[in-house]
């Protein structure tokens, strides 16, 4: 079955599609070949304007998670190892507080359909019936429907500075923004008896996700998230001397 053709998906594909076609064709003439690629970092930078007010809810929820470090700490000790004990107190804490304590993945959230559309749009050759010219774009050769992995592993490879390049951004924004917030979010310190199952693997599998994404991803959806890594890691430094 073709999900590009189900009722409602193909309209917004098709209006997808057609947004960064008029972003490529209005940049064709200042970026070239690259036009497409500078339309997909044009429509993150876009996003991302328009979701400085999440970004803001977000750094206000981490200043006030901060704030409240010691009491979690101490509502910690308090529960010892009834984690469903911890969990109620830490709600009733945050509800108390006015904290909202899923600020942090608002605009993560807000960022996957956006993300969703783009590697669909990219992965696709035709959308609804109609042939999709986007797969023809490229970037300093590389096609934007080929992942880092099929160009580092086919004639491509030739080529593939410019992925490594990419990945390379990517890791240092991502791990610059990830040292930053627990630096400005430290943990509250754990009793060393008292483990939640399976916490470390997840937290792993989570630090690795974008990267993994990143490689596998056609390599529009990578540019948007490099982007967009980049972004927040300026973004973060920016809001944490403003927002009060």
């Amino acid at each position: 079955m073709d999900i590009t053709t189900l009722p409602g998906l193909s309209a917004v594909l098709h209006a997808g599609a057609d947004l960064v076609a008029v972003l490529t064709d209005a940049l064709t003439p200042v970026a070239g070949p690259a036009a497409a690629a500078l339309a997909v970092v044009v429509l993150t930078l876009a996003v991302r304007v328009l979701l400085v007010p999440l970004s803001v809810l977000q750094v206000r929820a981490e200043r006030d998670r901060r704030r409240l470090a010691p009491r979690i700490a101490e509502l910690r000790r308090r529960a010892g190892r009834d984690t469903a004990r911890f969990q109620r107190s830490l709600q009733e804490l945050y509800t108390a507080e006015r904290v909202a304590p899923l600020a942090g993945c608002l605009p993560v959230l807000a960022q996957a359909p956006v993300v969703s559309l783009l590697y669909t749009v990219f992965t696709h050759a035709s959308i609804d019936g109609t042939v999709n010219t986007l797969l023809r774009a490229t970037l300093v050769g590389i096609p934007l429907a080929q992942s880092a992995v099929t160009v580092l592993t086919s004639p491509l490879w030739v080529h593939g500075w410019v992925v490594l390049v990419l990945l390379a951004v990517l890791v240092v924004a991502v791990e610059h923004t990830r040292r930053a917030q627990a630096h400005w979010n430290p943990a509250p310190a754990a009793d060393p008896d008292v483990t939640v199952p399976g916490a470390a693997v997840t937290a792993g599998i989570a630090r690795w996700v974008p990267f993994v994404f990143a490689a596998v991803a056609p390599l529009a959806a990578a540019l948007y998230l490099v982007t967009s890594a980049v972004w927040t890691l300026a973004e973060r430094a920016v809001l944490r001397r403003l927002v009060r």
